[in-house]
C-alpha cells in the first residue's frame, strides 16, 4: 500500500513537471526556493508564527508578492509548510502567516476537515515538495462547526461535512467554541492516523504537525496542542 501510493506520489510530480516541459531534475534545480527553505521544521513554525505575530501587529512585510516572485518560482515550487484550512473568505492563509507566492501549499475546505481528496494533496506537499510543517488551522466563528453543533436539516451535500465533524462537538459537549478547538485536534490526528505517507514523515521527524485557531477579531493565530 505505501509504495503504490509513494509511486502515485511520483507519478503526479513527473507528471507535473512534464506537463510544464521540463525535467524531473528541475524539481530540485537552483531558485524559487522558500524563505524557509533549509530550516528544521520545528524553525520553520517558529517562522510562521512570527510571521503571524507582524501581521497581527499590522507590520506585514507582505513578502514575496509581487510578479517578480512569482516568475521565479513558476518553474517548481518549495512550499516550507502545508495548510489544511477553512475556505472561509475571512481567512486568506498566506495573508494571515505574512508568506507569498510559493511559500505555503494551502488546502481548504468548510470546517478544515480531513476529508481524502486533502489528505492526497497534502501528502503531495510533503512526500513530494517537501513541506517542513503540516498546519491544521480552524478560526472562530466557523459557519461549518456550527452548522454541524446544530445539527439543523442544510440543503444539498452541505451535511457531508458533518461526519467529519460531529467527533469534535460531542467532545465539546456541544459548545461551539471548545468544538472549534476541538476540531483541529481531531483532524490533526486524522491526517497522521489515516495516511502512512504523513505518519513515516512525522515519524521520521521530517514533518511537524501543528494547529490553531485563526480570531477573526484580534488577527492572532492562537496555537492549538496536538496530542
Amino acid at each position: 500500500m505505501v509504495s503504490s501510493r509513494r509511486r502515485w506520489l511520483g507519478s503526479m510530480a513527473v507528471g507535473g513537471v512534464a506537463a510544464a516541459g521540463l525535467g524531473l531534475h528541475a524539481m530540485h534545480a537552483p531558485g524559487g526556493e522558500s524563505a524557509a527553505e533549509g530550516m528544521s521544521p520545528r524553525q520553520a513554525l517558529d517562522f510562521l508564527q512570527a510571521g503571524n505575530a507582524r501581521f497581527a501587529a499590522g507590520k506585514s512585510t507582505e513578502p514575496h508578492r509581487d510578479i517578480a516572485r512569482l516568475r521565479e518560482v513558476a518553474p517548481r515550487q518549495t512550499p516550507f509548510a502545508a495548510f489544511l484550512g477553512c475556505a472561509d473568505s475571512r481567512v486568506p492563509i498566506e495573508i494571515v502567516f505574512d508568506q507569498g507566492f510559493g511559500d505555503l501549499f494551502v488546502t481548504r475546505i468548510a470546517g478544515n476537515v480531513a476529508a481524502t481528496e486533502n489528505i492526497a494533496s497534502l501528502e503531495f506537499a510533503t512526500q513530494v515538495l517537501g513541506a517542513k510543517v503540516l498546519y491544521v488551522l480552524g478560526h472562530t466563528s466557523c459557519g461549518a462547526v456550527t452548522a454541524a453543533a446544530q445539527a439543523a436539516p442544510v440543503p444539498g451535500q452541505i451535511s457531508a461535512l458533518f461526519q467529519h465533524i460531529r467527533p469534535a462537538v460531542r467532545a465539546a459537549k456541544g459548545d461551539v467554541a471548545a468544538a472549534i478547538r476541538e476540531n483541529v485536534k481531531l483532524q490533526a490526528q486524522t491526517l497522521v492516523e489515516a495516511s502512512t505517507v504523513i505518519s513515516a514523515l512525522v515519524a521520521d521527524g521530517k514533518v511537524l504537525v501543528a494547529g490553531g485557531i485563526f480570531d477573526l477579531e484580534t488577527g492572532k493565530v492562537e496555537a492549538v496542542e496536538i496530542g
